[in-house]
């Protein structure tokens, strides 16, 4: 990679394929949770998700390129660890409490990546490319957002005892 094109082409590549590999495992997370409004947090993230996916594919037909082809080795780690996370034995209090340990997590990921990609898509003048991500970037800091609250209001406690 010789340019800032170039690097936010790849860029979107990782981001496509950690999408991808978040909609595998999104629904796992909601079926291991007892907790109705983290299962309904973790469902539609799932849907917006989808979306997600979508958008970058817009993207990369407006600007003449292909998504496949790289698998995101980052979020494959991350799904890695909430599997081990999920093999473990624990309380169903503390499982939740995990979950969104694990979930937040994999939403820093995406909030860093789609930071990195709406600042190279600015610097390049492509805005219309920009709007579209920087909706992506605050859907993914509304979900980080929104487990930190349900976190901090009540699984976090529970876990305690």
């Amino acid at each position: 990679m010789k340019t800032l094109r170039a690097l936010f082409e790849h860029q979107l590549k990782d981001l496509y394929s950690a999408e991808d590999q978040l909609l595998k495992i999104l629904p796992i997370m909601a079926e291991s949770t007892n907790d109705k409004n983290l299962e309904n947090t973790f469902r539609d993230h799932l849907e917006e998700t989808k979306d997600h996916k979508k958008r970058l594919i817009i993207i990369s037909k407006h600007l003449h390129f292909q998504l496949g082809g790289k698998t995101c080795k980052a979020m494959q780690g991350l799904i890695k660890e909430t599997k081990s996370f999920l093999e473990e034995q624990t309380s169903e209090n503390v499982k939740n409490a995990g979950l969104i340990a694990e979930a937040q997590r994999i939403e820093h990921y995406e909030i860093a990546g789609y930071w990195a990609v709406c600042s190279y898509a600015e610097e390049l003048g492509l805005d219309s490319q920009a709007e579209i991500l920087k909706q992506t970037l605050e859907e993914e800091k509304r979900t980080d957002e929104n487990l930190k609250k349900i976190a901090q209001n009540r699984i976090n406690n529970k876990a305690k005892s």
